[in-house]
C-alpha cells in the first residue's frame, strides 16, 4: 500500500512540474509577442503622422506662394517701370547741373527699387520663393528710405543754393517717398506674418497711391525737361502696376469693354 502511495504522489508531482513549467512558458512567450506587435503599431502610427504632418506643411507653404502668383506680372511691370523713372530722374539732375547731388543719389534709390520689385514679382511665380520674395521688397522699401533721406539731403544743397523754389519742390518729394517706403515695408511684413491675401492687397494699392502722389512731384521739378516728364509718366505707369498687382491679388474681376469697343481696327 505504502508503495501505491508513493508511485501516486510521484505522478502528482510530476503533473504539477509539467504545468508550472508549461504556465511559465506562455507567460514568457504572449508578452514577447504583444511587445513586438504594439512597438510595430506605434512605429506605424507615428511614421504616418509624420507623413502627414510633413504633407501639411509642404501645402501650406506651396499655397502661400501659389497665392501670390496673380501679383507677379503687374508687379514684374511695376518695377521695371520705376527703374526706368529713377533712371530718366537721374538724367535730368545731368540737365539740371546738379548730378552727384542729393537727389541725383535718390534716382539712383528710386532705380535700385525698382529692380528689387521686378525680381520680387518674378519671384511670386515660383513654390520656394517665400523668403526672396520677403527680401526684396524690403530691400526696395530700405531704398526708398534711403531715398528719402538722399531727398532731404537735396533740399540742404537747394537751401545753400539759395534756390528756395526747388528746395520747396524737392521738400513735397519727401512724404510721399516715406509713405512709399512704409507702405512697402508693410507689403513683405505682411507676407512673413501670413496675413490675409486682402491685407497684402491694400498695402500693395496703398504703395501704388504713394508713388502715383511721388510722381507728381517729379512732374513739376523741370516742366521744360523731357527727361522730367517722362520720368513722371513712368512712375506713374509703376504705381498703376502696383495697384493692378494688389487688385489681381483679391481676385478683382476686370471690367469687360463695352458696346463695340473690343472691336479692332
Amino acid at each position: 500500500m505504502m508503495k501505491s502511495i508513493a508511485i501516486t504522489l510521484s505522478c502528482y508531482y510530476y503533473c504539477c512540474i509539467q504545468i508550472l513549467s508549461l504556465a511559465t512558458l506562455s507567460a514568457a512567450f504572449v508578452p514577447q509577442s504583444t511587445i513586438i506587435h504594439t512597438h510595430h503599431h506605434s512605429s506605424t502610427t507615428f511614421t504616418h503622422q509624420f507623413s502627414t504632418r510633413q504633407r501639411q506643411q509642404q501645402q501650406k507653404s506651396t499655397t502661400k506662394l501659389h497665392s501670390l502668383k496673380p501679383a507677379a506680372l503687374p508687379l514684374m511691370d511695376s518695377g521695371k517701370a520705376l527703374a526706368r523713372s529713377g533712371e530718366l530722374l537721374i538724367d535730368l539732375t545731368s540737365h539740371l547741373d546738379l548730378y552727384g547731388g542729393g537727389l541725383s543719389a535718390a534716382g539712383a534709390n528710386i532705380r535700385n527699387c525698382g529692380d528689387c520689385l521686378a525680381q520680387a514679382g518674378a519671384s511670386c511665380r515660383m513654390k520656394t520663393a517665400t523668403e526672396l520674395v520677403i527680401d526684396e521688397l524690403r530691400e526696395g522699401s530700405d531704398c526708398l528710405r534711403e531715398g528719402g533721406d538722399k531727398l532731404v539731403r537735396a533740399k540742404e544743397e537747394s537751401m545753400v543754393d539759395g534756390d528756395i523754389v526747388f528746395m520747396e519742390k524737392i521738400d513735397k518729394m519727401i512724404p510721399p517717398m516715406k509713405q512709399a517706403s512704409l507702405w512697402l515695408e508693410e507689403v513683405g511684413a505682411s507676407i512673413l506674418r501670413n496675413e490675409s491675401l486682402d491685407v497684402i492687397a491694400n498695402h500693395l494699392i496703398s504703395t501704388g497711391e504713394a508713388l502715383l502722389l511721388l510722381s507728381m512731384t517729379v512732374e513739376v521739378l523741370d516742366e521744360e525737361s523731357e527727361n522730367g516728364k517722362l520720368s513722371a509718366q513712368r512712375m506713374v505707369y509703376a504705381s498703376e502696376q502696383m495697384i493692378l498687382a494688389g487688385r489681381e491679388l483679391k481676385g478683382e474681376k476686370k471690367e469687360k469693354p463695352k458696346g463695340k469697343s473690343w472691336i479692332k481696327g
